[in-house]
């Protein structure tokens, strides 16, 4: 089973077996353990690139208790 993990201010942690694909439909290489851009400023899209600490990306609907 694959689990997806909201980290605070931070991306999504994937974990497990999943297909990754692209708009397209094109799968895209992945590994069992990933992380996807959530703030949108990585250079690396989908995945993260740590661009969330260099902005201060902070997820307000987790911070509201939402």
């Amino acid at each position: 089973m694959a689990t997806i993990k909201v980290r605070k201010d931070g991306p999504y942690r994937v974990q497990g077996a999943v297909a990754l694909v692209d708009h397209e439909g094109n799968a895209i290489p992945v590994g069992e353990d990933f992380v996807l851009c959530r703030c949108g400023h990585s250079r690396t899209k989908p995945f993260c690139d740590g661009s969330h600490q260099r902005v201060g990306f902070a997820d307000a609907a987790l911070d509201s208790g939402e």
